[in-house]
């Protein structure tokens, strides 16, 4: 472990709930719903999406992230990227390493390269994976366990590199059904021992393991498709939210969470909340979380 104050990586995470300290963003600058690649945007394709609007709320989240003492890094906006709001997607942080890889979707192929720019200029290594398609979406770590989707956008290939990488790190596979794009988008772990969680995504036999797991909290149909998983972990249980979740933001303070509500609506109409639009570079580990 390090010590913060000596040390400051430029790079550290090990679970998904750990006090966020740097995060990467990318404003919304020219976000449409070009090719429908998730089912969230042929919901609404014909609605379309309010880009100031749009602004207003990254600019929101921003804000709010800066006020609870997070360092942000806004990647700069490419015309050609619709997607470049979802920044969790082009690599993920797993120790003091970031992970880069192939983006599947074609209308996505590129982005990682300006992430790969922006480490190469700040002078912060990364593990190039050339020729494997894993999403950080489907990417979900808790100190030595990495939860990694099986979908259309992470294959079996990439997900037995990681593991054949990782020989200190427990892989576990979750199949899930593909119309949901990425596992963070039905399953999300909050803490050591809970995680929220949209059970019809799963088999019964990938529902066991996670329930193995975790102390599962069950997100609605309704709630699932507002992103009721896709939270936010800032650390000390503080949690990122939507304020439409009722009922997960429900859940969560009962179970003791600070639920701070940002209304980031227009953004999730192309399929994706706090967490697809956030990449972590360093989480600080707490001695009360380990």
């Amino acid at each position: 472990m390090f010590s913060f104050l000596k040390d400051k990586p430029k790079t550290f995470c090990s679970s998904e709930y750990d006090k966020l300290k740097r995060v990467i963003l990318c404003e919304p600058q020219y976000m449409t719903i070009k090719d429908m690649i998730n089912e969230t945007q042929k919901h609404f394709k014909d609605e379309g999406i309010h880009i100031k609007l749009a602004m207003e709320q990254h600019k929101q989240l921003v804000s709010t992230l800066r006020s609870h003492d997070v360092e942000v890094i806004l990647l700069p906006a490419q015309q050609r990227f619709p997607e470049q709001v979802f920044t969790r997607d082009i690599g993920f942080t797993l120790g003091q390493t970031i992970f880069v890889a192939d983006m599947a979707a074609d209308i996505r192929q590129g982005e990682e390269d300006v992430l790969k720019e922006w480490l190469e200029e700040e002078k912060i290594s990364y593990y190039n994976l050339v020729g494997d398609e894993i999403e950080g979406g489907d990417v979900i770590i808790d100190r030595n366990k990495i939860f990694i989707g099986e979908s259309d956008r992470t294959n079996k290939k990439a997900i037995e590199h990681m593991r054949s990488l990782l020989p200190s790190y427990e892989v576990i596979t979750i199949p899930f059904t593909e119309k949901y794009l990425h596992l963070d988008c039905v399953f999300n772990i909050i803490s050591p021992h809970e995680a929220l969680y949209f059970p019809a995504a799963f088999t019964n036999k990938e529902q066991e393991i996670l329930k193995y797991h975790y102390d599962l909290i069950e997100v609605s149909e309704e709630e699932q498709f507002t992103l009721g998983t896709n939270v936010l972990s800032l650390g000390d249980k503080r949690i990122l939210s939507l304020p439409v979740n009722i009922n997960v933001n429900a859940q969560l303070r009962q179970r003791g969470f600070n639920v701070i509500e940002v209304d980031i609506t227009e953004i999730i109409k192309s399929g994706g909340s706090f967490r697809c639009c956030t990449l972590p570079l360093v989480r600080e580990e707490s001695e009360h979380e380990k």
